[in-house]
């Protein structure tokens, strides 16, 4: 009898002690939410597809979320099946990389956080409008909760290549191999460096090759002629509409390709400082007519030096007198001269650190115009 007892006993306790020695439950994972495109808010030029999705134009066209865990997934396409382009994001405040978005892929693009937790993430389109749009289907992950685009002053930088940081990054795809974009980093491009230094916002109006009254190769289209397009597009009949932002101070760098040589196929006529000089002061004009109380600022090219150096600069001058005797009660024009400079990136263009010695260079001057 006793020994029958201790043997119950024995196999209670021997069965207690395996559940008491079993690993703890595991913890449930947050349920994944799903934050639709229509739920997002970016800042830039972008548009709500027929399809309910987010469709990025401008570089740097930026939105931003939050999730918790360790990782979420973004769905991002492209309108065709063909060709790539790239996004690029911050986690926590941090930049990380450039994330490849394949136009014939349908697999959603991971971001990784190093530790559980809270996280909050900024997606940046790191390509150029003509390259063509990134569409945004959805985000995944836990918890997820859309941030609300950035409010307070802004910059819209006006420019061509170098704006839209073209050809600045070849960390990834050397100069001379792959395609133009394949380089294209326009989070680190001046213009947002700038921004970032002085915390305000930013946008970028920019397209590589284009001019005040040509472009690097061609007669056109120009600025003047695709600055009010949606899409920078002179084909596309569809406007941008300009009440959606109001910026404080307006950036114009126009130029480089006006003075460049051209190709060396296209037939191209000397540069014509009076022509560009007209069509660069209606140009102004046309800018303030959308941001009637924005600042104007005109930047040289830190990639023209030499004699085109000054005559680029004596046109800025003739444009900002032009202008400011236009608009005599409004600010005056302000007018920054780079120092000359070397560009260490592909085809001649700055590289990200190129672009880092322009902003710290750019800084000061912006900061008084944002006083």
């Amino acid at each position: 009898m006793l020994n029958s007892k201790f043997t119950s006993r024995y196999l209670l306790l021997a069965a207690c002690g395996v559940a008491l020695g079993c690993a703890p439950a595991r913890v449930a994972a947050p349920p994944t939410d799903t934050l639709p495109a229509n739920a997002l808010q970016p800042l830039g030029r972008y548009q709500l597809t027929s399809t309910g999705q987010l469709e990025l134009i401008s570089s740097a066209v930026h939105f931003g979320f939050s999730f918790e865990g360790t990782e979420c997934q973004v769905f991002a396409n492209l309108p065709t099946k063909q060709g790539h382009s790239y996004l690029q994001y911050e986690l926590d405040g941090v930049y990380q990389k450039r994330l490849r978005v394949e136009g014939s892929s349908a697999a959603p693009l991971t971001i990784a956080a190093p530790a559980a937790g809270r996280h909050t993430v900024w997606i940046y389109k790191a390509t150029e409008a003509s390259t063509g749009p990134i569409n945004i289907e959805k985000v995944t992950g836990a918890k997820l909760k859309a941030l609300p685009a950035p409010t307070g002053p802004l910059i819209e930088f006006i420019g061509n290549s170098i704006t839209c940081g073209a050809a600045s990054d070849p960390s990834e795809v050397p100069c001379g191999t792959g395609e133009y974009h394949d380089q294209t980093n326009a989070y680190q491009a001046y213009g947002p460096r700038v921004a970032r230094g002085l915390k305000v916002n930013y946008l970028l109006s920019s397209v590589s090759g284009i001019g005040a009254y040509r472009t690097w190769s061609q007669a056109g289209p120009t600025m003047p002629q695709v600055y009010e397009k949606f899409d920078f597009r002179v084909d596309n009949p569809k406007l941008w509409d300009f009440t959606k932002y109001k910026p404080a101070v307006v950036s114009i760098a126009l130029g480089t390709n006006d003075l460049s040589d051209g190709d060396g196929k296209t037939p191209r006529l000397p540069f014509d400082s009076a022509s560009f000089v007209n069509n660069y002061a209606l140009f102004v004009r046309l800018v303030k007519s959308k941001y009637p109380q924005a600042r104007i600022a005109l930047l040289s090219s830190p990639m023209v030096n030499g004699k085109n150096r000054i005559k680029l600069q004596n046109c800025l001058t003739a444009i900002k007198t032009a202008t400011d005797a236009s608009y005599p009660a409004a600010k005056p024009v302000a007018v920054y001269f780079f120092q000359p400079m070397t560009p260490h990136g592909c085809g001649g263009h700055p590289d990200v650190q190129d672009h880092a010695a322009m902003a710290k260079e750019l800084t000061p001057f912006f900061a008084n115009l944002m006083k």
